[in-house]
């Protein structure tokens, strides 16, 4: 084979795999992972990174204790960027193989999506309606009332004649025989 068909095979081989390559980029630069809770309250919206795109509450919401609705949230935001490590998988497989050492690469560099092995529950298995998931403790009692008595006024101790108020110390400004 002639040398120069080599290199020109090998620059078109080149040119093809940055073509893909510049493609994949930009696909996981647009991608999003998107995931709602069960019962509609909570739907998060993440990038290919894992940053909140969006969160919004559906009317279910309205119901769920607000240290309960918190931890609705990290849970289906957590199950968002798992979709979104997902896409990302999907889209550089394709470009440099399933077992490769790259794809290893690839897949170490995506954090490790932690799933609660318990299932989001119906709105119906709790009180009030309100969506949980099942793994998430019950909420700490309110705080005890703050006190309502007003604080004590700060003491000063008085100032003594041969000092002025600048920290205790005697300065030679403040003296009136320096005027």
């Amino acid at each position: 084979m002639d040398p120069k068909q080599i290199v020109d095979s090998y620059t078109q081989d080149v040119s093809a795999l940055a073509a893909r390559a510049a493609e994949a980029r930009e696909r996981i630069r647009h991608l999003a992972g998107t995931a709602s809770s069960q019962d509609g309250a909570v739907t998060v919206t993440v990038n290919g990174g894992g940053a909140l795109q969006g969160l919004s509450f559906g009317p279910a919401a309205d119901h769920v204790p607000r240290v309960r609705l918190a931890e609705l949230v990290m849970t289906t935001a957590r199950r968002a960027q798992a979709q979104a490590s997902q896409q990302i998988i999907a889209i550089m497989t394709p470009l440099v193989g399933e077992n490769s050492d790259a794809m290893r690469f690839v897949e170490e560099q995506i954090p490790p999506s932690v799933l609660p092995e318990t299932a989001e529950t119906e709105l119906s298995d709790y009180p009030g309606g309100q969506a949980l998931n099942e793994d998430l403790a019950e909420p700490a009692p309110p705080p005890p009332p703050p006190d309502r008595q007003e604080p004590a006024p700060a003491r000063r101790r008085p100032i003594a004649d041969d000092e002025d108020e600048t920290f205790g110390m005697d300065s030679p400004l403040s003296r009136e025989e320096d005027w």
